[in-house]
C-alpha cells in the first residue's frame, strides 16, 4: 500500500509541476482540477488530469504488453 501511495504522490507532484506545459495542450483545466491562490502563491491539484493521464498510460502499457 505504501508503494501505491508514493506513486500517487509522485504523479501528483510531477503533474503539478508540469501544469504550465500541460495547460498549453488542454490538461490542467478539467472540471476536477483544483487551482487556487493563497498569499500570492498558486496551488494546483490536478486530480482529473491525473486520472486522464493514468488511463492513457494504462492503455499504452496494455497495448505494448
Amino acid at each position: 500500500m505504501t508503494k501505491w501511495f508514493l506513486a500517487t504522490m509522485l504523479a501528483l507532484s510531477l503533474i503539478g509541476g508540469l501544469t504550465p506545459l500541460l495547460r498549453k495542450i488542454g490538461l490542467g483545466r478539467l472540471p476536477g482540477d483544483l487551482s487556487f491562490t493563497l498569499r500570492g502563491r498558486e496551488y494546483n491539484f490536478p486530480f482529473a488530469s491525473s486520472l486522464v493521464l493514468s488511463a492513457l498510460a494504462s492503455l499504452i502499457f496494455y497495448l505494448l504488453h
